[in-house]
């Protein structure tokens, strides 16, 4: 037992360990308000206060505006963390995300006259601080990350982001269930629960080192050195040496937002890399799963409060599921996960139309409507769990991956306001193709999981076990190949993960597939001290 304190004793100390814990807990202020909306939306006593009706396009802009307002603060905490710090800029990023949140709160509160606008309002403050959080966390995350652990922490943080989903998801129904859909406080509890994660956070963050890459880029070397030491110990001076060097080679080469979206300038090929990862992670539909779950088992023929704990355990599923992905992300790779998510998603969605279909028509077609309905169960959890290991902390993590440091933050703000648009218009479009197209829409995310399948296998580089400035090299082989299809740059390396030669001691590595994929996984578990 005292074996086990010190460990845990050890871990909280670790500034690594810290991180982890503080970007896993700021990342799960996104997946709770996803899992908060879902039965607000639904929830009569809200619906009266906004003064809308519960099948109105309004219920959906309120849900997507959010993601704008992510899009926003993207942009302006990314520049912020630039200029002023990591630290800073995510401290701002929570004291925003809080204000919304109380906006919200009160949104109605005691008045129905102009509720609607305010919490518009709040929706909007609150997505600038999520956005930003958003941008600068995996960023932050990164830069403090080992080459081969970068996957690992950022997939842990994300499977906090489910964790966010599913609390959220159960006060709601909890609260639903104890107070009924005609009480106000079933929608504003789960709401104001919220400030937990801000709060906690913006006490906590003192703690935290900042980026030693950004103090460098500042011209810090002496503040960067102590965060190095801080961070990694015995190992601080190599590192500094490596930054250091990195940074000589970087630091003219001042990137702007116009410059990456400019197609002769190095940093665009990697910026539609980024914009296509996050515009297929929306054709998959699980943005529109996690907001609308219980409505897509109504769709599976299941009553409504059945839905609604059907989702809960699908949410609960998602959230165990989601240690596959941090052990396999640094052992398989990102394009592996990806590729094979796809194809996993796009068969169940086609088998989801098809036990819709049987669900809906069961009584003309003489069948028992409960069998397709428990068929489209099973389909829809391992469709959500193919989603979490494959294709929801990668898009995030091969932003940070890919960018020199003078184009990283920007790079991942861009990220974010893809994420925002493309969210924006998947959850503003999924209401309205619920009530035309029923069990059909499934055919349509099916159809969408399979472009963006084709799209990741022809042009997206493999960024695993490789170097910041490694990654780098790609888009410059791309170039002097003419071609921006992986197989045709440098023989088809970038297919490939590198991974750490067992059969040496040095920094050797090679090709991921002449590692057995049991070792690869073991060496993601914890080591003993």
């Amino acid at each position: 037992m005292a074996f086990l304190t010190d460990r845990l004793k050890s871990l909280y100390q670790e500034k690594q360990t810290q991180v982890v814990l503080f970007s896993s807990t700021a990342i799960a202020l996104y997946g709770y308000d996803q899992g908060m909306m879902s039965l607000i939306n639904t929830n009569y006593s809200y619906l009266s206060t906004m003064g809308i009706a519960g099948d109105s396009p309004i219920v959906g802009i309120i849900v997507s505006v959010y993601y704008l307002g992510c899009a926003a603060g993207a942009v302006l905490f990314s520049w912020f963390a630039d200029h002023f710090g990591r630290k800073k800029s995510i401290f701002i990023c929570l004291a925003t995300a809080s204000l919304g949140n109380l906006i919200m709160f009160v949104a109605g509160l005691g008045y129905t006259t102009g509720a609607l606008a305010v919490m518009f309002f709040g929706r909007v403050v609150m997505g600038l601080g999520v956005g930003g959080i958003d941008s600068v966390i995996p960023t932050y995350s990164s830069e403090l990350s080992k080459d081969e652990a970068r996957g690992k922490a950022l997939a842990q943080e994300f499977q906090s982001n489910i964790f966010g989903l599913v609390m959220a998801f159960g006060i709601n129904l909890g609260v639903t269930v104890a107070f009924g859909e005609w009480n106000q406080w079933a929608w504003r509890i789960p709401i104001i629960v919220m400030q937990v994660y801000p709060v906690l956070l913006i006490a906590f963050i003192e703690r935290l080192p900042e980026s030693p890459r950004w103090f460098i880029y500042q011209g810090r070397e002496n503040d960067a050195q102590a965060a190095l030491n801080d961070i990694y110990g015995t190992e601080g001076e190599v590192k500094f040496d490596e930054l250091m060097e990195a940074h000589e080679e970087e630091k003219d080469k001042y990137v702007g937002y116009l410059d990456m979206i400019t197609p002769s300038h190095p940093q665009f090929h990697p910026t539609v890399i980024t914009i296509m990862g996050q515009i297929n992670q929306a054709l998959t539909g699980y943005g529109a799963v996690s907001v609308y779950g219980p409505q897509i088992f109504e769709l599976l023929g299941f009553p409504i409060r059945l839905s609604e704990y059907l989702t809960l355990g699908n949410y609960t599923s998602y959230f165990f599921l989601m240690t596959i992905a941090w052990l396999l992300i640094d052992a398989m790779g990102r394009r592996k996960l990806l590729i094979h998510g796809s194809l996993l998603l796009t068969t169940s969605f086609l088998l989801l139309a098809l036990f819709g279909g049987l669900a809906l028509n069961s009584s003309s077609l003489h069948i028992p409507g409960l069998a397709p309905a428990i068929l489209g169960t099973i389909t829809l959890f391992i469709a959500t769990g193919a989603f979490g290991i494959g294709w929801l902390a990668t898009v995030w993590l091969i932003p940070t991956e890919i960018y020199p440091t003078t184009a990283r933050a920007q790079g991942t703000a861009i990220s974010v306001i893809i994420w925002g648009f493309a969210n924006f218009t998947i959850t503003l479009l999924t209401p309205i193709m619920f009530n035309n197209l029923s069990y059909f829409i499934f055919i349509v995310f099916a159809g969408t999981n399979a472009v963006a399948g084709l799209w990741t296998w022809i042009y997206l580089p493999e960024s695993g076990g490789r170097s910041f400035e490694e990654n780098q090299e790609f888009f410059a082989d791309a170039k002097e190949a003419g071609t921006w299809r992986v197989k045709k740059v440098k023989g088809g390396d970038f297919t490939r993960m590198k991974y750490p030669d067992p059969a040496i001691d040095e920094d050797g590595v090679v090709d991921a597939e002449r590692v057995p994929l049991l070792r690869r996984v073991e060496d993601q578990l914890p080591s003993e001290p």
